[in-house]
């Protein structure tokens, strides 16, 4: 067996699959660079990104899977799971290996486990929408760190710019180290540098660069939220279901509850 090794980017992973059918090889492990062990047996082969034989995969793909499975297939991919990456690989040559309606076999276990893999990173972006909180800094900008489990920023891009049109925002990963900022007409990729005056690793920001009326309008909403809440009808349970504790640091309705 072959073993290519790759850098995790989506160019990369169709870069592999191309050199797999142009090389003929029969069976390969595909690893992410940073999770890769040098061992003196291995037969390795360094992918190096290929624009255009990236495209001809795609295109391959685009002509054999319908618009919603090119969409599982990328959120798939945005999980950033070592295992992922491998089911990807095998499902793209599972689909170019068959006839057409190959996607439709949930008996397959590629096709099962970027399925799965799917849904799981739909629930995270759905999560990432219900439970992201604002704050407007001092220059009138409004911010919020997160840590999602998965890289889901490119999938609540337009929901924020629609939903928050009228006001300049920034949501930044901490976990990966990039952030998204809309400037009133487009939606940007900004690195650290752009944050570099903000600890990120904080939740909430020092009053120093929050704007005045952020503190007044935190208090309003916790008083809110305490006075809708109704002691005899609490469910615990269900509610961590829906709101799990992980998540519960980014909510100032929680803050001392955690």
């Amino acid at each position: 067996m072959t073993t290519y090794i790759f850098d995790g980017s989506l160019e990369g992973l169709l870069t592999a699959i191309f050199e797999f059918y142009d090389r003929k090889e029969k069976a390969v492990q595909l690893i992410w660079n940073k999770h890769y062990q040098p061992s003196m047996l291995d037969e390795a082969l360094e992918i190096i990104n290929d624009e255009t034989k990236a495209k001809r995969v795609w295109e391959g793909l685009k002509k054999k899977l319908s618009p919603e499975w090119r969409t599982r297939f990328y959120k798939a991919y945005l999980s950033e799971d070592p295992q992922t990456f491998q089911d990807l690989f095998d499902f793209a040559r599972y689909i170019f290996n068959s006839a057409a309606g190959a996607e439709a076999n949930f008996g397959n276990p590629h096709v099962m486990a970027v399925s799965k893999m799917d849904k799981k990173v739909n629930r995270e972006k759905h999560r990432m929408k219900a439970f992201i909180r604002f704050q407007q800094t001092a220059d009138g900008i409004y911010y919020c760190p997160v840590e999602p489990d998965f890289n889901v920023l490119p999938l609540i891009a337009s929901f924020f710019k629609n939903r928050y049109a009228d006001q300049q925002w920034i949501i930044y990963d901490i976990k990966r180290k990039y952030g998204l900022f809309y400037d009133l007409n487009k939606v940007e990729e900004i690195t650290y540098e752009f944050v570099s005056e903000i600890d990120t690793k904080k939740i909430t920001l020092p009053s120093a660069l929050t704007d005045a009326k952020e503190e007044l309008a935190s208090v309003l909403w916790k008083d809110y939220f305490n006075s809708t809440n109704i002691p005899a009808r609490k469910n615990m349970k269900l509610h961590i279901q829906h709101v799990p504790k992980r998540y519960w640091k980014y909510l100032n309705e929680k803050e001392g509850k955690n």
